[in-house]
């Protein structure tokens, strides 16, 4: 077991010291990692492979080794691991052998933003949008905020900096229970939905963990919630009644301190005039599709208002927000066929995701590659899934990404293509055989939409070089 909460007080780590990560290359510790370092520690990380974060680390002056060796913890004051290191991880009984300190990432954070008003955006889906549109608001307006983002926010080609304004802004993941480690002074929820059945056996266990989250709130804290969430509402409703901080956004027309008026799909994304207590106050233009979006943009203005930034002003900011990495990222286009990537992973993600994608590109034929993400996930939302890709044209559904997890009997994706009852689904197992079908099946105009959180990606970046070659 990790040892208990702020290490720095009771390992007496400071600036100057080593601090070693095991599993560096994930979103979550690379982003601590960026931070701390600009903190001015020194910092060395181990993963199982390379990766664009990694090297971005590398050439900061980060020391990266690529696989698991005891040696690599030698000399570190503090080691750092993420929640898929186990205890038995060859680096994590090297360092408890030489007396050094191992903690889980949730166990340090409130220690890293000690010092700084905490923003911290919780939610099943839309929390690394909603957490970037919040950091790039704050970033225009001249706050400089620091920042950790479960993405990376494409204005500044990061996923986390160490700023010198007042505020730190956080993605607060629930997997593991990581947002509990947090004191924050406003706290986002943008919905609760069942997700990671893997380690929430139930949605009451999800519901109860997020109203755990709200419990490190303190009572003149700020909690905005998405009305257009019921239990996201009803976690709003009950800190309402001890007369904590409480406001609510709707992107649904539902009656809450936000709204979003004359919604519209405009070119790339979308406009809407801004609502507040029922009165419009300013017109808000995206440069993103998707409904979604919309509500992810309205919980960014309620942050930015409590922060004091003028509504014009974050409205402003908010024009040129182009999102994060791998949510609707336009890798890139060829002979009148262009690849969108997405991390889409859960049904009402995919629905929204393929609701914009129609949105913005409505003559295109809609090619999507599915890939589905753990077994857990699968067996537990298989019902859901069937129903989610109606606005799909064409489905390509790989074999099933497994990530931490062993296969289950009966799980899948046979299965899955089986009970979909899409006319255009077919099961392609690998990534060769998707990058196959397409280049010989795919015509303009079109768009390819990769929905995965493992690593499907690489097939629309094949797609493009070998399609480039044929039709240059």
């Amino acid at each position: 077991m990790c040892e208990a909460l702020d290490p720095w007080g009771t390992a007496a780590v400071l600036p100057g010291q080593h601090i070693h990560f095991i599993g560096i290359g994930g979103f979550g510790l690379s982003a601590i990692a960026r931070v701390l370092l600009q903190k001015g520690y020194v910092i060395s990380g181990s993963d199982r492979a390379r990766s664009p974060l990694t090297e971005a680390l590398a050439r900061d002056g980060v020391q990266i080794d690529i696989g698991h060796e005891p040696a690599y913890v030698v000399g570190a004051d503090l080691v750092i691991r993420s929640s898929a290191v186990s205890d038995d991880h060859v680096e994590v009984l090297a360092a408890r052998a030489a007396n050094i300190p191992v903690y889980k990432r949730a166990d340090v954070l409130a220690a890293i933003m000690a010092g700084q008003a905490g923003i911290a955006v919780a939610g099943t889906h839309g929390k690394t949008t909603t957490t970037a549109m919040i950091t790039h608001i704050l970033i225009e307006t001249g706050r400089d905020p620091s920042y950790i983002i479960g993405g990376v926010l494409r204005s500044t080609g990061l996923n986390a900096a160490f700023g010198s304004g007042p505020a730190f802004v956080i993605e607060a993941d629930e997997y593991d229970h990581m947002f509990h480690g947090l004191r924050p002074q406003v706290a986002v929820i943008t919905n609760i939905e069942w997700d990671h059945p893997d380690f929430f056996p139930t949605p009451d266990a999800l519901f109860e963990s997020f109203a755990a989250f709200l419990d490190h709130l303190p009572d003149d804290g700020l909690l905005i919630a998405c009305a257009d969430s019921p239990q996201a509402a009803q976690l709003a409703a009950q800190r309402s009644a001890r007369n904590c901080p409480t406001e609510t956004y709707s992107g649904a027309q539902v009656d809450a301190a936000w709204t979003a008026l004359d919604v519209r799909a405009a070119g790339p994304g979308m406009t809407f005039t801004v609502g507040r207590r029922g009165e419009p106050i300013a017109l808000a233009r995206l440069l993103i599709p998707g409904l979604h979006n919309v509500a992810n943009a309205l919980a960014a203005l309620a942050v930015a208002h409590q922060q004091g930034v003028a509504v014009e002003a974050a409205v402003a900011a908010l024009a040129t927000f182009s999102g994060t990495g791998r949510r609707f990222e336009v890798r890139g286009e060829v002979g009148g066929v262009t690849v969108v990537d997405d991390y889409a992973h859960h049904p009402t993600a995919i629905r929204a995701t393929l609701a914009a994608a129609r949105a913005r590109y409505p003559d295109h034929a809609l090619w999507v590659v599915w890939q589905p993400h753990t077994f857990s996930r699968t067996a537990a939302l298989f019902d859901s899934f069937v129903t989610a890709f109606a606005d799909a044209d064409y489905l390509l559904v790989t074999d099933i990404y497994a990530a931490r997890e062993d296969p289950l009997p009966g799980v899948d994706s046979r299965a899955l293509v089986a009970a979909l009852s899409h006319p255009n689904a077919r099961h392609t197992p690998a990534r060769a055989d998707c990058t196959a079908v397409l280049l010989a099946e795919v015509s303009a105009p079109a768009v390819i939409l990769i929905m995965s959180a493992g690593d499907a990606p690489q097939i629309g970046a094949d797609f493009l070089a070998q399609r480039a070659e044929i039709d240059p």
